[in-house]
């Protein structure tokens, strides 16, 4: 028997390598073919799928973030008012004012505090109240004798839906509510904050002794975890603005007392600061021993 050419030898070897690579081909047509397969980008039908799956969502906060005081430097009242005044140096004294703001510890999407009260000492007297009663009656000669500004009750109305609010805050008689949900007010006042309301206290039945409260009054609301209310003048001794401020976390802490059955809420910090100044955190002294004399502080 004569051994094969060279020319069927090679043939051979090309019969086997076409075979071997049919098989090959035939293996890849049955598995996953998308990591082969590459778009104009470069990146496989597999990369694209990972990138369309979607993302894991970030836990959520159920509270407000809070920082830990033990590093952080808090001040007396007294020596918060020294730095206070460095910055407000040259302002007239009321012209600036206190303003405080007390962090809390709360849930996000809690029930807030909301609440008014009466400082000892009054920051802002110039407040315009509108008082919606019987123009004729002996409640709206109440409500002008207390310092009420706007009375009445088409008037107001009508001024109201013209754009006319020339008032900062608004209380209504108990026999005057049905024709100021007719007039429609609430689309207008409400998102102001000025819709008058039994569940706030601004549905009344005296108007006279309301608009004496509210004469040298202040609102407080909390707003992401925050209570801030201007609470003094820079004019102010030390003595007067603290207080204004014992009054203030007084109420704070009855408020929080009210909601205790539905909330838990603490005081975290509370942070004085001025319309030009930056915010000092409190340690809840009066004075240290560094402090200057408080009637060094009571003028600028």
């Amino acid at each position: 028997m004569t051994a094969p050419s060279f020319a069927s030898r090679t043939a051979l070897q090309h019969i086997r390598t076409t075979v071997q690579l049919n098989a090959h081909l035939s293996a890849l047509r049955h598995s996953n073919r998308s990591a082969f397969v590459r778009h104009a980008s470069g990146k496989s039908v597999g990369d694209h799928r990972a990138r369309d799956q979607p993302k894991k969502k970030k836990k959520t906060r159920i509270d407000f973030k809070q920082y830990d005081l033990k590093d952080a430097i808090q001040y007396s009242l007294c020596d918060a008012i020294r730095y206070i005044k460095a910055f407000e140096v040259g302002r007239r004294p009321t012209s600036s004012k206190y303003d405080l703001a007390v962090k809390l510890r709360t849930i996000k999407n809690a029930p807030t505090v909301r609440n008014r009260l009466r400082l000892p000492h009054a920051v802002d007297t110039s407040i315009r109240i509108c008082v919606i009663c019987p123009p004729d009656s002996r409640h709206a000669e109440a409500a002008k004798k207390a310092g009420a500004s706007v009375v009445g009750e088409e008037t107001v109305f009508d001024a109201v839906k013209e754009g006319r609010i020339e008032f900062d805050r608004c209380i209504c008689h108990q026999d005057s509510v049905a024709k100021m949900n007719k007039a429609g007010l609430g689309r207008i006042l409400g998102p102001r904050g000025l819709m008058p309301s039994a569940k706030f206290g601004t549905v009344v039945k005296d108007v006279g002794a309301s608009v004496k409260g509210l004469v040298g009054g202040s609102e407080y609301r909390e707003r992401n975890g925050v209570l801030r209310l201007a609470i003094g003048q820079l004019g102010f001794t030390p003595e007067e603005l603290q207080a204004n401020i014992k009054t203030f976390m007084g109420e704070i802490k009855k408020d929080i007392g009210l909601l205790s059955d539905r909330v838990n809420k603490e005081v975290h910090e509370v942070v004085l600061s001025s319309t030009n100044a930056p915010g000092f955190s409190l340690n809840g002294d009066f004075r240290s021993l560094t402090s200057p004399p408080t009637r060094d502080l009571a003028v600028l």
